[in-house]
């Protein structure tokens, strides 16, 4: 029985009243797709208690021509922070100049979250165990091939999030309550190259949960092409492996598995027993799944199904081997 005032997310329950003073933090740089949209969805949610600040590096960026026709607040990132990236910056120099509130929410400028995202979002923090609350994206293409790939690419993130082990702070729908920075995580925080590898080892040292609210939802609209697609495929691996070196080898395993059934599914079915057909189930009923959790359903996810493996082995094996990342026009030392 759910008693009145509650909420239940996953057999848990939180206070629905739960509406505490929020800060939303936007870093800003350049035009995602459909910016504008974006920035107006966030700023139009269903929860009273809230203002929405974007940062931006400077007065020339792109992204100042929708922030200003929407009407919404901006400051310049302007944050000490040594190796830190340029997101982390204008995180910091928010979280510096705003003090005076209980709760905080980074949101990424690309992503299209449903009217109720804040609420969702920040209500499984009313459970003092719970360090950071997290969404995850449907990534929806927009354009051609190379956009379904990322689309069903990113399915393995919601996998993830999906178990109390694997589970992550993601930096583009991502709250926390003011007392998880004290000084010595701030500090931690500001030299770091990613916000959300940061914030999920300080919650961890904390020994707090990582909740994944599956009702805040959101879709990134995504238009890309194979240059843009295999630099983020990349970025995002290498980053992964940089917050916890374990993931490489557990991917490695894993794909290199998955692979090695697939291709005896399809040699011994061809050329010695149609029986040996019967490895490949588990691979189409992963497919059957995966297509369901789709918000935007296309028939090529079948075709890419057997390809992600593969994909995915080659992402980890160039990740680990990089030096460095690209990251919104900007360069950044890649360091253990």
């Amino acid at each position: 029985m759910v008693l009145m005032g509650a909420r239940t997310y996953k057999s848990r329950e939180f206070k629905i009243r739960f509406a505490p003073r929020t800060l939303v933090i936007v870093p800003c740089r350049g035009e995602d797709v459909t910016l504008e949209k974006n920035l107006a969805a966030i700023s139009n949610q269903i929860y009273s208690n809230y203002n929405l600040v974007c940062v931006v590096d400077e007065e020339s960026d792109p992204s100042l021509k929708a922030i200003k026709k929407l009407g919404l607040k901006y400051i310049l990132s302007v944050a000490d922070c040594k190796n830190c990236s340029g997101k982390v910056r204008a995180i910091t120099t928010a979280l510096q100049k705003f003090r005076n509130y209980s709760v905080y929410v980074i949101a990424d400028s690309d992503i299209l979250p449903e009217r109720e995202w804040l609420k969702n979002l920040i209500t499984p923090l009313s459970d003092k165990r719970v360090g950071l609350s997290t969404g995850y994206p449907f990534f929806n293409p927009l354009g051609g091939f190379w956009s379904k790939v990322k689309s069903a690419w990113g399915l393995v993130g919601e996998g993830l999030m999906e178990s109390k082990l694997t589970v992550f702070g993601w930096g583009g729908s991502l709250a926390f309550r003011k007392e998880l920075l004290d000084p010595k995580g701030l500090d931690l925080f500001k030299g770091s190259l990613s916000d959300d590898i940061a914030l999920t080892k300080i919650a961890k040292e904390k020994s707090l949960e990582i909740f994944y609210s599956k009702n805040a939802r959101l879709q990134v609209n995504v238009k890309e092409g194979v240059q843009e697609f295999i630099e983020w495929a990349n970025r995002q691996t290498s980053l992964s492996i940089l917050g916890d070196n374990k993931i490489f080898y557990l991917g490695i395993t894993f794909y290199s598995a998955q692979i090695l059934v697939l291709l005896s599914g399809i040699i011994l079915g061809i050329f010695y027993n149609p029986i040996f057909f019967a490895l490949l189930l588990p691979i189409l009923i992963g497919a059957a799944r995966g297509y369901l959790r789709l918000r935007k359903r296309y028939y090529e996810f079948f075709i890419l199904v057997p390809m992600l493996p593969f994909l995915y082995l080659l992402n980890l094996i160039v990740a680990k081997n990089m030096k460095e990342i690209n990251w919104r026009g900007n360069k950044y030392l890649l360091k253990q």
